[in-house]
């Protein structure tokens, strides 16, 4: 079954194609090469998140 998923890049990015985007429920990839993707659960990017923002607060 193909799934569909918007593709969303970081609002800093602008209009810059040399970005990372996330599709939610599919992963993260290359604004530069779209075909491919890394597939990352849902839990697995929530740790990253969680990481990302700890540290950024310290």
């Amino acid at each position: 079954m193909f799934r569909m998923s918007i593709w969303r890049k970081s609002s800093y990015s602008s209009n810059s194609s040399n970005c990372v985007e996330i599709g939610h429920g599919v992963g993260i990839r290359d604004s530069k090469a779209p075909a491919t993707h890394l597939p990352v659960s849902g839990e697995a990017w929530s740790t990253f998140l969680r990481d990302v923002t700890r540290v950024t607060e310290q």
